[in-house]
């Protein structure tokens, strides 16, 4: 089955980050989607086929208080994953 324009822009955007911290609100502003859509692409694509997983942070707020963020992270599968191969399965 082919892989989706989408999920192969997102998982192919978080490989070139190589392990930044970047949560579905970063990806989807740096690829022109809606948040709701990176979170629904990242648990269904990603999280489900075990390729990558939320990692819980706090973050702090430029006025000095704390946030728990999510970010989206691929694990050594999904680093690896060939999105192009995959489109040929």
């Amino acid at each position: 089955m082919a892989m989706k324009p989408n999920t192969k822009a997102v998982i192919e955007f978080l490989q070139g980050q190589n392990g930044a911290d970047l949560t579905s609100a970063d990806v989807a502003e740096a690829l022109g989607l809606e948040k709701r859509q990176v979170d629904g692409i990242f648990t269904s694509a990603i999280q489900r086929k075990q390729l990558g997983f939320r990692e819980e942070a706090e973050v702090e707020n430029e006025d000095g208080t704390h946030k728990k963020v999510k970010f989206l992270k691929l694990n050594t599968e999904g680093m690896a994953l060939d999105c192009n191969a995959t489109d040929a399965e």
